[in-house]
Order: structure tokens, then sequence, then C-alpha cells
């Protein structure tokens, strides 16, 4: 991503940055579940928008990835 990103995403950018820089694929109406729903990236409101920080959204990714694996039955030692 080389343009400069705005600190904060609306939830179709989020979902597009999730993709490019995480490689996680949620669609914009599953964020909007999640943010319903507390297990998904937290999300600042302006007024009814939701904006995701990109911060949050890079700390959400890295918590769902597993750790390194070799194997599917063994992690990596670190």
């Amino acid at each position: 991503m080389t343009e400069m990103l705005p600190s904060r995403l609306r939830r179709i950018e989020a979902a597009q940055y999730l993709r490019g820089r995480h490689g996680i694929v949620r669609k914009p109406q599953t964020l909007a579940k999640m943010a319903c729903l507390g297990d998904g990236p937290n999300v600042q409101l302006d007024g009814r928008t939701p904006l995701y920080p990109l911060i949050e959204l890079d700390r959400w990714a890295e918590a769902h990835l597993s750790e390194l694996r070799n194997k599917s039955s063994h992690a990596l030692a670190a």
C-alpha cells in the first residue's frame, strides 16, 4: 500500500485493508455484525459512521492469526 492512508477507515475500506495488509478476508457486512457482537476490531463512531483506527485493525488481525507452523499440528519455536 503505497498511498498515504488516513488514520481511520470506513467499514468498506477496513475490509479492504485487512485483506491487503494481513490477508484476512472479512466482508463489510461481517465487520458490521462483529461490531454488534463485540468480537471484531475496536471501532469509533462519527455520528452513525463507524471508523476503524488502523492501529486497532492491525492489533485485531495479529491477535487472530495463529503462531507460525511448519506442520498443521506444530507451532514453530519462537
